[in-house]
């Protein structure tokens, strides 16, 4: 398989042969300053088995996606090898923004005070752009700019409030309270939009009952651990941490 695309926590592979592609799972994860903080846009560290264990939740809170009629673009998951089979989908440099509280970047940009709550939850789309600091963007430009057409700003937003839902609901199950959040989404040929990239400690905040918001690495290990806990229960799947990795 031959990489199309290096990102800072995620390859994109594809296999020529039988035009299949695939993310692979790296042992990555952004932060700055040796601090790990799921809304920087550099890589702040490495830990061993991260990327397995994304996957393992990615793969989770798909399935729960697609029982709930949200389509995504997850197909199959190799846990072993770290690679999740995709859909062959266009998606475009944005990323959907949910928040149910205010925290991180909207803190620093409007000054205000973090855990404000917000209902109904308040949008965001942005342009994924590093060295624009993921500007903002509106339904015009994105348009403008080629990367929607008319009526996908909405209908991605609309799928935003109901992935938000679902999401919320499944995290409020295992103690945790959803801050907010950022998805991607993309679309076929016929303009159909899926879910997309991952459904990890990556893209969220969160809260736990005493009032702590664990970084990404150790709310992977909180979430493994309560899947687990959660398939014990229902089915025989179990998903192992390589070599107790966290």
């Amino acid at each position: 398989m031959k990489t199309v695309y290096r990102g800072k926590t995620k390859n994109v592979l594809l296999d020529d042969v039988n035009n299949n592609y695939f993310l692979l799972f790296k042992d990555t994860a952004t932060g700055e300053n040796g601090v790990f903080d799921p809304g920087a846009n550099t890589v702040g560290g490495s830990v061993f088995g991260k990327g397995k264990i994304g996957l393992a939740i990615s793969k989770y809170f798909f399935d729960i996606m697609e029982t709930n009629d949200i389509p995504t673009h997850y197909l199959d998951a190799n846990l072993e090898q770290c690679l999740m089979k995709v859909r062959h989908i266009t998606v475009p440099t944005l990323e959907f923004v949910l928040r149910y509280y205010t925290a991180g970047s909207m803190c620093r940009r409007f000054t205000l005070q973090q855990g404000i709550p917000f209902d109904p939850p308040y949008l965001e789309v942005t342009l994924k752009d590093d060295a624009q600091g993921d500007p903002l963007i509106s339904e015009r430009l994105c348009i403008l700019k080629g990367l929607l057409k008319e009526g996908e700003y909405d209908q991605a937003l609309n799928l935003l409030v109901k992935v938000g839902a679902v999401l919320r609901r499944e995290l409020k199950e295992f103690g945790l309270t959803l801050i907010d959040f950022k998805v991607e989404f993309g679309f076929d040929e016929k303009r159909k939009i899926y879910l997309a990239d991952e459904i990890t400690p990556d893209i969220w905040r969160v809260q736990d009952k005493s009032g702590n918001i664990p970084n990404q690495i150790d709310c992977a290990k909180l979430i493994l651990d309560k899947i687990n806990n959660k398939n014990s229960t229902t089915s025989p799947t179990h998903i192992t941490s390589p070599n107790d990795a966290y």
